[in-house]
């Protein structure tokens, strides 16, 4: 067995919460396997990709010998910097929103109400740390996968070198992920700002927040920083936020953004940060017109960049593009057909539930396809996907837009939240349901939802396209009332509303009259 030589980790601050985190997944006192002679599947990166990768092929039964390779923290961005920090701080920031509301609502709540910052991301922290033992190094090693903490790189076809010890390998699966990209403007490295990596390592509240990117992470921090109390000002290049979303569901946002404060500015270029006494101050220009902010911390929440560096991806004949990543075929296989990928490394899909169907495609194809079994295809996905802001967007399928690019011909059916009696009696109304099929079928191809917990809401309508379940059948499911999701039923009624001839509407008027 090999003694690790690398310095310890540490995630900021090192209280009680993080060092049980660190000490789940990636203990100090790690020491490293000795290599089996062959390893069936060796996986690098202990992200969501990874980790479902290492534990699906070694939970087979098969008796195969799997390794997985991990030189941070393993967990990835979901456990880590993601998907669970971000969603604890969010729900500490819904509170806010209802105390908002509360008057409207008939509850006298006093608005002095005290954010205690400190206390929301020691929460965070707690609840992070509470989840980490299923992605800890114990686990996996309890699992039957030989867990190696180092940085692992491809010595040969064959094999990969990590912590000094060679592991040979049948198939190998790179899953190392993906990071924030720094920003091209001019001073900001040496004024210093924040990421998704660092922002949740935060214990003092920033008074004065600037987020630069008004995607989906961008929109979904400023807010909840805004609710929390900061002042925040939200950067965004293009002339609406969410670009690549349905932009009606995009203006209902940015309205409910700038009633709630926040400063919204499109169409700029940022420029430049320079260190002043008060802070950091951005220059931007919007409009040819030029202007500046002062704030305490700046958050770069847009664009990621593939972790391909350090991987020696080019002595195994393993195309890839710093941009975009690796390059896989349909099966996930790289340029080299031993060794595939799975994740953000890879896929545009930069979602932690992306990554684990990935990791089950990967599965499949390497260790089942060889034998006759067929292999599983990442085209064939269908791809839900939320935008965790207040109230939610939640898609899945194809977009009108997109559509007309294809030449596809569709009809698009819209229940405004507004006649959808929960919505009203919940004062949610300014929300939707779209639901995108094919011109003179029912066969759904895409649906867009905007509701304060529309990502619940979506997976009916993915598990309709998935298993080729029609508007026609939607439309016999009966739904609780009232319930917000009772929009579906509603948009499949429309559908067969539109399929009553001429005839058949004069003998159900005539029925109607004898009755």
């Amino acid at each position: 067995m090999s003694k690790l030589d690398f310095e310890r980790v540490t995630v900021l601050p090192m209280d009680e919460y993080n060092q049980k985190l660190v000490a789940n997944v990636h203990p100090e006192n790690w020491i490293n396997p000795q290599p089996a002679d062959c390893y069936d599947l060796v996986v690098i990166g202990a992200g969501t990709a990874g980790l479902v990768v290492a534990a699906g092929a070694a939970g087979l039964g098969l008796g195969l010998k799997v390794a997985l390779i991990e030189k941070h923290l393993m967990g990835g961005d979901c456990l880590n910097v993601g998907c669970v920090p971000s969603k604890a701080l969010i729900r500490s920031s819904r509170v806010i929103g209802e105390i908002w509301k509360a008057q409207d609502l008939g509850i006298n709540v006093s608005q002095n109400y005290d954010v205690d910052f400190a206390t929301v991301m020691a929460r965070l922290r707690k609840i992070r740390s509470g989840i980490s033992h299923h992605d800890s190094a114990a686990r996996f090693k309890n699992l039957g996968v030989d867990v190696f903490l180092g940085s692992g790189q491809f010595a040969s076809k064959n094999t990969i070198e990590v912590d000094g010890q060679i592991l040979k390998f049948k198939k190998a699966v790179i899953a190392t992920g993906a990071r924030a990209v720094k920003p091209e403007i001019r001073g900001i490295e040496a004024a210093g700002y924040l990421t998704n990596e660092t922002v949740f390592s935060l214990i003092q509240k920033p008074h004065q927040l600037a987020v630069i990117g008004g995607g989906p992470i961008g929109c979904e921090l400023a807010q909840a920083f805004r609710r929390l109390g900061c002042e925040v000002t939200l950067f965004h290049h293009g002339s609406h936020i969410l670009n690549k979303e349905d932009r009606e569901a995009a203006e209902i946002l940015e309205r409910v953004l700038t009633d709630e404060g926040i400063n919204l500015v499109l169409n700029c270029q940022l420029e430049e940060v320079v260190t002043v006494t008060e802070g950091k101050q951005l220059y931007f220009s919007t409009n040819g017109k030029r202007d500046s902010v002062t704030v305490n911390e700046i958050l770069v929440g847009a664009g990621r960049a593939p972790n391909v560096e350090g991987l020696n991806l080019e002595k195994v004949g393993v195309e890839y593009d710093q941009k975009y990543g690796v390059k896989v075929n349909d099966y996930l296989q790289t340029t080299n057909l031993n060794i595939y990928a799975a994740g953000d490394i890879c896929m545009n899909w930069k979602f932690t539930h992306a990554a684990d169907a990935a990791a089950r495609i990967v599965i499949k194809n390497t260790l089942f396809s060889p034998f006759g079994l067929g292999r599983s295809q990442l085209s064939k996905l269908v791809m839900p996907w939320v935008t965790y802001t207040d109230p939610e967007i939640a898609h899945v399928g194809i977009y009108a837009q997109e559509a007309k690019k294809l030449g596809m011909e569709i009809e698009t059916i819209k229940i405004s939240f507004n006649n959808l009696d929960r919505a009203i009696t919940d004062s949610e109304e300014a929300g939707f349901l779209k639901i995108h099929h094919k011109k003179g079928t029912d066969e759904i191809i895409g649906a867009t939802i905007v509701a304060s917990h529309a990502g619940e809401m979506i997976s009916e309508i993915t598990t309709a396209i998935v298993n080729k379940i029609g508007l026609s059948k939607l439309s016999g499911v009966i739904h609780p009332y009232p319930t917000q999701a009772e929009a579906i039923k509603k948009a499949a009624d429309a559908y067969r509303r539109t399929l009553l001839t001429s005839k058949t509407k004069k003998i159900l008027q005539f029925l109607t009259k004898l009755s």
